[in-house]
């Protein structure tokens, strides 16, 4: 039997810690798998494809192409599709299939530590990683805050507008960061930071005031460098359930071998993986 191949793709590609995790994960299924990393500029793309990405198994996909890889695929999974992003793709009998598995990473990594989304969320942040927590969290039924600075205020209120637009009957709110002190809810039952404030080497910052982090049940930190952030450290001193990001980069991982090969895995060996991510990644800094 060949060896199956995989890879991901992006530009600039720089360190990723891609390689390091799917090659764990296709140890843990006993998969003798290739996994490289593939720096394709936007102007390459389409020959690419053609040349190299139709001959692997599967690969992941980051900046700047989750968007722009779509028309040159065969078919894209709902997700996908609602989220108009693809990071993995399977190539099955000739055919390949896009997917989005960030969603997913991120609903494994709050269920893994038990962390339930529900009631009221506050997300600060309006990227990419602020859009698909927002999602979920719309399609959960949450009461949804999302904070930001200044000048992300436009941005925010478009993202805003598209939840009510894509899912009907949502309550979302928009504000600034200073102003979560005056939140009206006593409780916050899942802060979430979609920022990289609090990432190396600045970690000693942190995107929320201590008031309101005081005020918080559960804490989703985006940031995955360093394992524990200071919002983290704060929020458990305070008695809240914490997560950080290197659960949702490694479940986000999992899924894509889900969608390849059908693989199930425990939580004890992600956590394994993220605790080993996080020691690979101080060999980088």
């Amino acid at each position: 039997m060949n060896k199956k191949q995989y890879a991901v793709i992006g530009h600039p590609i720089g360190h990723t810690m891609s390689p390091f995790i799917n090659k764990r994960l296709f140890e843990l299924e006993g998969i003798d798998a290739d996994y490289s990393v593939f720096d394709i500029t936007p102007e390459e793309l389409t020959i690419k494809y053609r040349e190299q990405l139709t001959a692997l198994d599967g690969y992941n996909i980051t900046i700047p192409h989750k968007q722009t890889i779509i028309p040159l695929i065969d078919s894209l999974d709902k997700k996908a599709e609602i989220y108009g992003s693809v990071n993995t793709v399977k190539n099955s009998d000739g055919v390949s299939k896009g997917y989005t598995t960030d969603p997913n990473g991120f609903l494994k990594a709050l269920e893994a530590y038990d962390i339930p989304l529900k009631h009221s969320v506050v997300i600060v942040g309006t990227g990419g990683v602020a859009r698909v927590m927002a999602f979920e969290a719309a399609i959960a039924g949450c009461a949804i805050t999302i904070a930001v600075r200044e000048s992300d205020l436009h941005d925010v209120a478009a993202l805003a507008a598209e939840l009510k637009l894509k899912v009907h009957g949502i309550s979302v709110d928009t504000c600034k960061i200073n102003r979560l002190d005056h939140f009206e809810k006593s409780t916050i039952d899942l802060l979430i930071n979609a920022t990289p404030v609090g990432m190396y080497p600045n970690s000693d910052a942190c995107p929320i005031d201590d008031h309101v982090i005081s005020r918080c049940a559960h804490v989703f930190d985006a940031v995955y460098n360093p394992l524990e952030t200071t919002l983290i450290k704060k929020a458990r001193a305070n008695g809240a359930k914490a997560v950080g990001g290197m659960s949702m980069l490694v479940w986000q991982a999992a899924v894509s071998h889900e969608i390849w090969n059908g693989a199930v895995f425990d939580r004890e060996d992600i956590e394994k993986i993220c605790a080993d991510s996080a020691e690979e990644l101080k060999k980088t800094f």
